[in-house]
């Protein structure tokens, strides 16, 4: 059976906004774009910057070091100077509760 943890309520996250959380001590990018919540490494894939100090426009957050934009639905990079796409995690929302699927290492 998939295992869920909870991270965080719906009303913390309202639309157009996101939130740091931890997961099995990871760092982990929680994105409510238009309703939907998405869920991706909190980490820049080009020199970790804190994707959670970043900005979000519609569906793509921006690194607040060096501008690298990634889509927080699919996790890809939309434009450098990363290359590599983040990794992301599988979201669902039970009542007001947003919950992560658990990290398996």
């Amino acid at each position: 059976m998939e295992e869920f943890v909870k991270v965080a309520e719906t009303t913390e996250v309202p639309p157009g906004n996101m939130k740091k959380v931890t997961v099995d001590g990871k760092e982990i990018l929680v994105a409510n774009v238009e309703g939907t919540y998405y869920a991706l490494e909190n980490k820049c894939t080009h020199r970790g910057g804190d994707l959670s100090k970043g900005s979000l426009s519609g569906k793509l957050v921006k690194c607040p070091r060096h501008g690298a934009k990634f889509d927080v639905t699919t996790g890809e990079v939309e434009a450098g100077p990363a290359t590599k796409s983040e990794p992301t995690l599988e979201v669902k929302v039970e009542g007001k509760n947003i919950l992560l699927k658990k990290i398996t290492k």
